[in-house]
């Protein structure tokens, strides 16, 4: 009896996901709940662990394929041990090595050779008798499929007289050909569909950071030492963002079909950067939140994307996104819109530059402030004002405070 092991149910909007990486391979002892295989989708990676202790009798999909909705990766033979034969749906009795050897795949007691390995013989012509197994009891694994086939194509080649020495015209030059992991296609894809599918266009202003940085110098041990997180920038962005979108709702609204829709809730999302790639997990009902608890939030959302942790519902929604490219030294760039949102803003780097203050020049911190929005929804007044409105709750944060 083996325990069957299946794709988990797929969100609504995923319609198929990928086998990532196999933590075990066939003939190895799993745990209960050890995770054996991870399935990347287009928005997260889901674990796939083990249902009961035991011994891994075949792995039906291999790194790389393409799967759907409760399909079968592989099967586990519960309660068994490394090394102990196990036996196949029909409870065929395991051939012998003197038996394997004389095996065609024609033949019925192939049935102990996994789908892959079968399918792998059958593409390059081989019999179960031309390559050496050495898996457990003697089974034949895709890599003595693949040692052999190598083996072959080196021999003739030793073979072959030398052809004369080349000196290659750069030596030491390389190159790398990686496959697009399903994330970055989809960033890709959400990329071009923003381009190609909205009045795009970009305001500028800039803002001083005085005000703020004079303000978390002066109270950054007391904020740390009561709500034991750091007092950082994006809070005070977030604050301001989400009183701005208060007052020029049409940058909270997005477009379906013919219909604008206003949103009365504030979920910003946030650009974090993973080993993955670019995501956006949102930050939900920012106007019911403290600062504290925004720089919680967000630390909580940026340490889970790098750790593959981040759910579907985390990465769902959001009405307006906040990316900050000045953490990599950006001093201003132009962010593309993250459909079907009507608008990002951009952060950038803080940097020292000589201002005219009330007709004297002084050094002050300075930063670039970039709003990218659909001109379909959005209009020059209501986007200037929202851009002028961020500007001026951060040269004044006394104006979060007290919400004028």
């Amino acid at each position: 009896m083996t325990i069957e092991i299946l794709v988990p149910d797929l969100p609504e909007s995923v319609a198929d996901a990928t086998v990532a990486t196999w933590h075990k391979k066939a003939g190895d002892s799993v745990a209960r709940d050890e995770v054996i295989v991870e399935i990347e989708t287009d928005k997260v990676v889901l674990e796939v662990p083990a249902p009961e202790e035991g011994v891994i009798d075949a792995i039906i999909e291999e790194e790389g394929a393409t799967v759907l909705s409760k399909q079968l990766l592989a099967r586990i033979k519960p309660g068994a041990v490394a090394g102990e034969p196990t036996k196949d749906k029909a409870d065929l009795t395991e051939p012998s090595p003197d038996r394997r050897h004389k095996a065609s795949l024609s033949d019925e007691t192939n049935d102990w050779l996994s789908p892959a390995v079968r399918r792998l013989l059958g593409e390059h012509g081989l019999e179960a008798g031309d390559v050496k197994g050495t898996g457990v009891g003697g089974r034949i694994t895709r890599e003595d499929v693949e040692a052999h086939l190598a083996s072959a194509q080196s021999a003739p080649a030793k073979a072959a007289p030398a052809p004369a020495a080349v000196a290659p015209v750069n030596p030491g030059r390389s190159e790398k050909r990686v496959p697009m992991t399903r994330l970055r296609k989809r960033i890709a894809e959400r990329l071009l569909e923003a381009k190609n599918s909205t009045a795009m266009l970009t305001t500028f202003n800039e803002v001083n950071m005085k005000p703020i940085m004079d303000l978390r110098k002066q109270y950054q041990d007391l904020f740390e030492k009561k709500h034991d997180i750091r007092l950082g920038f994006m809070s005070f962005y977030v604050k301001a963002v989400t009183e701005a979108l208060k007052r020029y709702p049409e940058v909270n609204a997005s477009l379906d079909g013919d219909d604008i829709v206003y949103h009365n809730f504030f979920d910003i999302s946030i650009a974090v950067s993973t080993p993955r790639g670019l995501v956006t997990p949102v930050l939900k009902d920012t106007d019911t939140l403290s600062l504290a608890n925004i720089e919680k939030g967000i630390k909580d959302l940026a340490l889970k994307g790098r750790d593959g942790k981040l759910t579907v519902d985390e990465l769902t929604g959001g009405n307006f996104t906040i990316t900050n490219g000045g953490v990599f030294g950006s001093l201003m760039s132009t962010p593309i819109i993250n459909p079907p949102q009507a608008a990002i803003l951009g952060m950038h780097k803080i940097q020292d530059r000589a201002m005219v203050v009330d007709g004297k020049v002084e050094i002050l911190p300075m930063m670039y402030l970039a709003l990218s929005y659909d001109h379909r929804i959005i209009d020059g007044r209501e986007s200037v004002g929202f851009l002028v409105t961020v500007k001026e709750l951060l040269e004044d944060p006394a104006r979060l405070i007290l919400d004028v």
